[in-house]
């Protein structure tokens, strides 16, 4: 059959539709007029659009073709019949005896007995499917795929067009699911601890489109043809190590390349703007296809290429626009919303607006926790779903004390909120008072509490916080969020201004921990199988010497006259420290030789994380001036569960038998060496774990700054002593944890947590 449509081009039919709506009169009366324009233009005898109530039944909104009376009556449940299963699907269904297909369901009062042909398209919006279009001919036939294109054109049109009330009347929008607005309550993992209550802000969020129907389809073909040329261009430079974006792993960059050079993408966006779609509009309906698509699938390789499309249909999007450079402005509390996060896009952000953050995926120890731990933002991650459940606005609360997000919530949950929020204001406010009461025990143990850090920003918390110096500066922070390698006087400028600010307190440098997941853009990506065991830390430092001499040698000269302590990261052997070490002696007769003032002293340790020291500390600790243990990385090569990964991450508990062995061997090697040993792992920030490492023995612990005000209080209230009796039977448990036992114990003992 010859199809007017075909002949006079879909441009022609979004005229006339655009006519409808200019032309005034009753939203239903309007709806009435388009499905009759549709009906005629694609030679269909039926046309109906069916829009999704809040309950997700599916309700006939308008037909030509059926029977009138059965408009606002026929409703699809969820699931239910062939509008149901294109609900279900996300895509087109085209089917030339639908009375034959498993999904029909019959509704007499529709009289559509006759009808045989069926073609019928989602109408999505933001990646929801929110409605329906169908057409129907008496004839059996298969719809061509110039005419399912057209009827997917249309149908984003009409999907704006019923979201802006310009079809539909406002009234009965408010039932009409155009977007997310139940409360909804998300389990996830808590990143970094704390309360917030704000508006959504999406990260990265689509340029939209202002126009959607084209005036010159010739012209929007070359905006689109250079636009995605100059993506091309952009992947390929990021593949290079030439772009300042951080924290793209190269192996989702390649993946880009390949979607942004991949035919049926290219020509589904050429078709579209063909079609008389603007090149805006093309790329927002086939981003929304392929959410709507791709999340019901069950494979969960094909659920990890939504992410990759939603990254490139963003940057295609600001190509067009001009704005390739993303502003990062927030209103007031503003909780953003991410799949996942590099510390520099973090960073970006103005932090006294920015309140909370929720991430779809993620881990604790990733480099967006940390920045957000540092930064003091709540943060909740392993969200599933909470993209396409939330929408730009919504009300969310960050509820990061117990690892949960809740998205639009009701009155009595924001009140409750609020009582916990204060009550955490008024605990806050307790712990500002302890800053500067010493951390002695009941019994009279001092315990040294200092801080993590790794940025500027951590510098003003040390004050704050009351902590007795920085345990572990992370040095690679600088190297993470710098769009070329931090040169000589860059890094000596950073740690000038640490020791100034720490006024005379110690403060422990971390020489660079890259490699594995901290991938820099301006170095070349080593691909490995498995880059938590692979090339990174210490043992990328010794294979490149001079990245590791030049940030010695910017050490040693910012500390001249000072106290200065380098500690190295991931020692697995006695040999890497010593062949360490002897860069420092070199760094430090460089500097002599040229008259440099050199530090008062200069001490250098070793972290304690590949469980290999632990049978080798007779020859390691002799050989250091200290060691730190760091429990993150220790203890998942211990269990060999990798920490950033959901799967197995919580397989395993710190307060289990096997780790406060470990432990408590690593304490007492260092009691007999005299050698000073501290904890700067996530466990010494949590006060019921830094009541156990207190208990086997420990005496520095190095926290978050916001972990200081906690441990401080439990330290105050603890008896050290009594918990040291206590452990010894702990470390014999034959159970998988003894955490309710510790618990158990610290409660008897009156131990504040």
């Amino acid at each position: 059959m010859e199809r007017v449509l075909a002949a006079r081009g879909p441009r022609s039919l979004l005229r006339q539709i655009r006519e409808v709506m200019a032309g005034g009169g009753p939203a239903q009366g309007r709806l009435d007029m388009v499905v009759r324009i549709i009906a005629a233009s694609m030679v269909a005898e039926v046309c109906s659009i069916y829009l999704r109530r809040a309950t997700g039944d599916m309700e006939l909104f308008a037909t030509e073709g059926l029977a009138p009376g059965a408009v606002h009556v026929t409703r699809m449940k969820p699931g239910e019949g062939l509008v149901g299963e294109i609900v279900r699907l996300g895509r087109p269904l085209n089917l030339s005896e639908a009375p034959l297909h498993p999904a029909f369901s019959y509704r007499p009062e529709t009289g559509e007995d006759p009808f045989h042909a069926f073609l019928g398209v989602p109408l999505l919006r933001g990646g929801r499917t929110v409605g329906a279009l169908v057409v129907q001919n008496r004839t059996a036939r298969v719809y061509g795929e110039d005419e399912v294109e057209d009827l997917q054109t249309i149908a984003m049109v009409l999907s704006e067009m019923v979201a802006a009330g310009e079809l539909v009347d406002q009234e009965e929008l408010k039932d009409v699911e155009l977007a997310p607005h139940k409360p909804e309550r998300l389990k996830g993992t808590r990143f970094a601890e704390g309360l917030a209550f704000g508006v959504a802000v999406l990260h990265e969020a689509p340029v939209a489109p202002e126009q959607l129907l084209s005036d010159d389809p010739a012209q929007e073909e070359i905006r689109l043809q250079q636009a995605l040329e100059a993506l091309r261009n952009q992947i390929d430079e990021m593949l290079e190590g030439q772009s300042g974006l951080v924290g793209v792993p190269y192996e989702v960059l390649e993946t880009y390349r390949l979607f942004a050079h991949d035919r049926g993408w290219n020509r589904g966006l050429e078709e579209a703007v063909r079609s008389g779609l603007t090149a805006e509009a093309a790329v927002e309906r086939a981003r929304w296809e392929h959410r709507a698509r791709l999340k019901e699938a069950r494979d969960p390789y094909l659920r990890e290429r939504l992410h990759d499309l939603e990254d490139l249909a963003d940057r295609l999007l600001r190509h067009l626009s001009g704005e390739t450079q993303v502003e990062r402005q927030l209103p007031e509390n503003a909780i953003l919303i991410a799949r996942n996060l590099g510390p520099a896009d973090l960073l970006e952000y103005d932090r006294t607006r920015l309140k909370g953050l929720l991430l779809e995926e993620g881990s604790a120890a990733s480099h967006a926790s940390i920045v957000a731990k540092a930064l003091g933002i709540p943060c909740v991650g392993r969200l599933v779903g909470l993209r396409d459940r939330v929408s730009q606005g919504d009300a969310v609360i960050v509820d990061a004390e117990v690892g949960e997000a809740f998205l639009r919530p009701r009155a009595d949950v924001i009140e409750a909120f609020e009582a916990r929020a204060a009550l955490r204001a008024q605990r806050k406010a307790e712990f500002a008072k302890l800053k500067d009461t010493p951390a002695i025990t009941r019994d009279g143990r001092k315990i040294t509490l200092m801080m993590n850090a790794g940025l500027a920003v951590d510098l003003e918390n040390m004050n704050e916080t009351g902590a007795e110096g920085i345990g572990l500066f992370r040095t690679e922070f600088q190297f993470m969020v710098a769009e070329e390698l931090p040169r000589l006087n860059a890094q000596t400028a950073l740690y000038e201004k640490v020791l100034e600010a720490a006024a005379g307190k110690p403060v422990i440098f971390r020489t660079l921990d890259l490699g594995g997941d901290k991938v820099l853009p301006y170095m070349e990506a080593q691909r490995e199988d498995n880059p938590a065991l692979g090339w990174r830390a210490v043992r990328m430092g010794l294979d490149r010497p001079a990245l590791l001499r030049m940030q010695l040698r910017a050490l040693i000269s910012a500390a001249r006259g000072q106290e200065l302590y380098i500690m190295f990261p991931l020692i697995a052997s006695v040999d890497e420290f010593r062949q360490a070490r002897a860069h420092v002696d070199h760094e430090l007769a460089w500097a002599e030789r040229r008259g440099r003032t050199p530090p008062a002293s200069i001490r250098v340790g070793a972290m304690i994380e590949a469980p290999s020291l632990i049978w080798h500390l007779d020859a390691l600790l002799p050989m250091t001036d200290f060691v730190s243990v760091g429990t993150n990385d220790l203890l998942q090569y211990l269990f060999a569960a990798d920490r950033g990964n959901s799967r197995v991450s919580e397989r395993y508990d710190p307060l289990s038998p096997p780790a406060l062995r470990v432990l408590k061997t690593i304490c007492d090697a260092c009691a007999e060496t005299g050698t000073p040993v501290s904890v700067c792992g996530e466990l010494a920030g949590r006060p019921l774990e830094a009541f156990a490492l207190i208990a086997l023995g420990f005496e520095r612990l190095s926290v978050p700054p916001a972990g200081v005000g906690p441990v401080k209080r439990m330290i105050l209230s603890a008896d050290r002593e009594a918990a040291r009796r206590s452990m010894a039977g702990f470390l014999k448990g034959s159970s998988g944890s003894v955490r309710n036992e510790i618990e158990t114990l610290a409660r008897k003992l009156n131990v504040a947590l």
